[in-house]
């Protein structure tokens, strides 16, 4: 049955990433939905953690997004990266919300966006290893203050 859904190893590994990064980003915007004249610290905050509690609601699926797709193939990889162009491209969507309404400078937010991608890869990654044991609230707080301080640095 499982050659009759999937061609191989890397389709399922595709159609895993995919189903776990759309519903995280789904989630996300849903978060934002209806605090669109919030502050920015407000809305990263209703991003960050609803994105993270979605990628991390069952370890292997945070092994999966975070771990396990990199670098497989170059099929794989490709998919990967650009569901990350995709995430970029909201990420600096939001910091430019954050130049019109005042709160950050104007710049060009791509580089940092990259970083703030590799930044949460890393850090879910190191917690998940580490069982957990810094609960979730101070995990998203932690990437909530490193995305503000990124948007709001001084050009």
């Amino acid at each position: 049955n499982f050659y009759e859904e999937f061609p191989g190893r890397e389709a399922l590994l595709v159609a895993l990433h995919d189903r776990i990064t759309q519903r995280a980003m789904q989630n996300a915007l849903t978060a934002l939905t209806g605090f669109e004249d919030e502050p920015l610290r407000e809305r990263v905050g209703r991003m960050v953690r609803a994105y993270i509690s979605t990628t991390s609601s069952d370890p292997k699926w945070t092994r999966l997004a975070y771990v396990e797709v990199v670098g497989v193939s170059a099929a794989v990889e490709q998919h990967r990266l650009m569901w990350r162009e995709r995430i970029v491209e909201f990420l600096v969507g939001e910091a430019n919300r954050a130049v019109e309404r005042g709160e950050a400078a104007p710049r060009d937010f791509q580089l940092t966006a990259v970083a703030f991608i590799g930044a949460v890869n890393e850090l879910v990654y190191y917690w998940s290893m580490h069982n957990r044991s810094t609960p979730l609230d101070e995990l998203c707080a932690e990437l909530t203050r490193l995305a503000i301080a990124a948007i709001t640095a001084p050009s």
